[in-house]
């Protein structure tokens, strides 16, 4: 065998063994269910994946959890701050798929393949309440600034062909929310989020103005390499037909946007103001009487009821904090209403005995939103909203189903053949949905407060340490001096000494 022959078949073998590894690289089910977990890529973010007090949350999370335990095999999240990143990860193999919010494109069908779509969104160019509205791309005239490798420049590049003017700026740097956040600060005068995301963030940021949307809606759905066994797209097109038709989508879609479909800019910034400047006289009690719940839910519920002032009252005849009625301050053992700290202990007392008596079966959190609906409108009208709900063929236990029949209590062809008649049933849907925005923003601005308070006091203890060094410095510099001041001295001694012999 010649020299040249052997450098043949060394070059042969390499690129044979090359496609080796690129074929065992490439996602597939058998692989998967063969090694017992899957890895799914997502990007950090409150609609994909983020971490909470108790543990992973994230509707890409929840559903991606899901995937996995109808697999019957183990869920390894792979989150990264970059798409550029995202989708190296995936060709490379080092994830299974991508479970990221990610827009079906033109560019990426050319590159990816995807799962069946399970949301619709439009993205829109956002910039800060005060200033001049942008109604079409020949009404910007500041900085625009997006994420790379998002689907925004994709969409862009597209709007530039009939604007040749429009510029922008792409950014490997920030994510959406800190893009956000540059918006407010004036750093850059536009960016753009997707419909679905923005919702989330305009209960944090409700400065935050929509000028126009920069594409059709676009559907969104989970992404696989081009390279992927048929399998494993198989496979997903069987579960995400699954939880469309039992209402595993539907209910997910409610936990997490369902109560931020309706933005009202006044009511966010009146509630973040009562949050820095009424809340913290009260936040001791309902931390106290909260107990086992979350104190944040209990002050949502209080603010929804009476916006936190201790001697509110209605034309029904509720009144105080928790706006509680005669009946039931006496079956809480309550005296006066108008105390704070009765109230709260009484709104709380008669809140825990509402989510006792939801059926065991009902997981958390619809059993949160069935007691507050209980609360509000009483146990019995949503009893009879549920069977209802199951008459019609719906689940009973979901609150997403029975939020959409509690409205049909107000029609005489439904309330007639109630147990307790007619209600007004559109009221507590709205109660709800207003506790749940209230909670959750509460949540966030309590979260933030907490990671401030760590960062001041890690710079406190900083800043002393480095004090502390200094002193300890000085106090080393100080004492060599002496040492150095009186070994000179004593030299002068000696030299003078022996002079004198």
């Amino acid at each position: 065998m010649t020299k040249f022959t052997s450098l043949l078949l060394v070059i042969f073998t390499t690129v044979l063994l090359s496609a080796c590894d690129k074929e065992n690289d490439s996602s597939s089910l058998s692989r998967i269910l063969a090694r017992g977990y899957i890895n799914v890529g997502t990007i950090f973010g409150p609609t994909n994946y983020y971490t909470t007090a108790n543990g992973f949350a994230g509707f890409e999370y929840e559903l991606a959890k899901q995937y996995a335990d109808s697999l019957n095999v183990e869920l390894r999240i792979v989150p990264t701050y970059s798409l550029d990143e995202l989708f190296i990860k995936l060709n490379t193999g080092e994830v299974d798929l991508l479970a990221s919010g990610l827009s079906i494109t033109d560019k990426r069908l050319q590159r990816f393949r995807f799962a069946p779509s399970y949301e619709t969104i439009s993205q829109k160019l956002v910039f800060k309440q005060g200033n001049v509205r942008p109604r079409k791309v020949a009404d910007l005239t500041g900085t625009l600034m997006v994420t790379s490798g998002s689907s925004y420049v994709e969409n862009l590049e597209k709007l530039k062909q009939t604007n040749s003017e429009l510029a922008w700026q792409e950014s490997t740097e920030f994510d959406s929310e800190e893009l956000l956040r540059k918006v407010l600060s004036g750093e850059i005068d536009y960016t753009i989020i997707d419909s679905n995301n923005l919702a989330i963030n305009r209960r944090y940021y409700p400065e935050i103005s929509i000028g126009f949307s920069i594409n059709e809606p676009e559907p969104l759905a989970w992404m696989v390499s081009e390279n992927s066994h048929d399998d494993i797209l198989a496979s997903l097109v069987e579960f995400f037909g699954t939880v469309h038709h039992d209402g595993t989508l539907l209910a997910l879609d409610d936990k997490y946007y369902g109560h931020i479909e309706q933005f009202n800019y006044v009511e966010t910034r009146t509630f973040i103001k009562a949050v820095a400047g009424t809340l913290p006289e009260y936040q001791p009690l309902f931390e106290k009487y909260a107990q086992e719940l979350d104190w944040r839910l209990l002050a949502a519920i209080s603010y929804q009821e009476s916006h936190w002032n201790p001697t509110a009252r209605s034309y029904t005849g509720v009144r105080g904090m928790m706006m509680l009625t005669l009946a039931t301050a006496k079956q809480m053992g309550i005296k006066s209403r108008l105390d704070t700290e009765q109230s709260i202990q009484g709104g709380a007392k008669y809140f825990k005995r509402m989510i006792a008596m939801m059926p065991d079966r009902i997981p958390t959190p619809d059993r949160i939103w069935f007691a507050l609906a209980s609360y509000n409108i009483g146990f019995g009208h949503l009893n009879d909203a549920r069977i209802i709900t199951q008459r019609q063929g719906g689940d009973p236990d979901r609150w997403v189903e029975v939020k959409s029949r509690l409205p049909l209590l107000q029609q005489k062809k439904y309330y007639k053949n109630t147990k307790h008649g007619y209600a007004r049933g559109e009221e507590p849907v709205q109660y709800v949905d207003n506790i749940r925005r209230y909670y959750d923003t509460l949540s966030w601005l309590d979260e933030k407060a907490k990671e401030q308070a760590i960062a001041l006091q890690l710079a406190q203890e900083k800043s002393q340490a480095l004090l502390l060094n200094d002193i300890v410095n000085d106090s080393v510099n100080e004492s060599t001096s002496e040492e150095n001041a009186t070994e000179s001295i004593l030299k002068e001694e000696e030299v003078t000494a022996e002079t004198a012999q």
